[in-house]
């Protein structure tokens, strides 16, 4: 697969809250330039012949999901208006794009014309209700699982593990929120101390609310910042938040789509 041509961009540099937190010394990702939303590897159209819903975890209009492990994504098609409720009134707008790259939201819950979608915005665990003739339907049957107890990475495909690795996280004071985000999209990376890519999550530090003066933390999923021999096989817990890997396994996530789901347990 071609590589995607990743660019930098300054304002989620700012809020990426990846900075190493070894020896009480905090180093800021000092990420530059202008987003740049990847083709979505491993996704497909979720309407099938005649424009029906074929994949997903929860498909619109009342239709079941096919697959187990498969979730539905909503790929906006622009700024759409946000609902607490289905034909309830009104309460704000969806943005088209976070930080320039298209807004690709998980499905969780759909009424006949609606869905309801995760936010990447803050506060954590942030949903609204759309009119599904606002996006553009497909699916994934990744999902990746972080948990902070063993400190481990897994990703899954159809419910089933594809690997399993050891993963630098938050620390006591600086933890990685516990929660259901999901991939935001791509960044290219600084140095080739994050590894070939960061991977920006809809995750936002609970301890941290402006980073380097970004007005927000984002949490990413990176390289291992010069922290390879920490993490080890054990995992260890040494970022501001982020979760950091090694390398080779940094490189596995590299055709996960934007949307799909980040379980976070502790």
């Amino acid at each position: 697969m071609e590589a995607p041509n990743w660019r930098i961009n300054r304002r989620i540099a700012a809020a990426l809250a990846c900075a190493a937190a070894l020896a009480g010394v905090g180093v800021a990702v000092l990420l530059t330039g202008n987003a740049h939303a990847p083709s979505r590897p491993g996704t497909r159209s979720a309407l099938g012949k005649g424009g029906h819903p074929r994949h997903g975890g929860t498909a619109p209009s009342g239709v079941a999901p096919s697959d187990p492990g498969v979730t539905l994504l909503a790929a906006l098609h622009g700024t759409t208006a946000r609902y607490s409720s289905p034909n309830g009134p009104r309460i704000g707008w969806v943005p088209g794009n976070w930080y320039g790259a298209q807004s690709v939201l998980p499905v969780i819950g759909s009424q006949p014309g609606w869905v309801r979608v995760r936010l990447a915005q803050r506060p954590n665990g942030s949903t609204a209700w759309i009119q599904d003739k606002s996006v553009q339907l497909e699916s994934t049957s990744y999902r990746i699982a972080v948990d902070l107890a063993t400190r481990h990475l897994t990703l899954y495909s159809y419910d089933q593990p594809v690997f399993s690795v050891p993963a630098g996280v938050g620390t006591a004071t600086d933890p990685t929120p516990v929660g259901q985000y999901f991939v935001a999209f791509f960044e290219a990376p600084p140095t080739s101390a994050y590894g070939a890519f960061v991977i920006v999550t809809s995750a936002h530090s609970e301890a941290i609310r402006n980073w380097e003066s970004s007005g927000d933390a984002v949490i990413g999923i990176h390289g291992p910042l010069g922290g390879s021999q920490l993490i080890g096989t054990t995992g260890a817990s040494i970022s501001h938040g982020c979760i950091r890997l090694q390398e080779a396994a940094l490189l596995r996530l590299r055709d996960i789509p934007a949307g799909t789901p980040i379980d976070i347990s502790d």
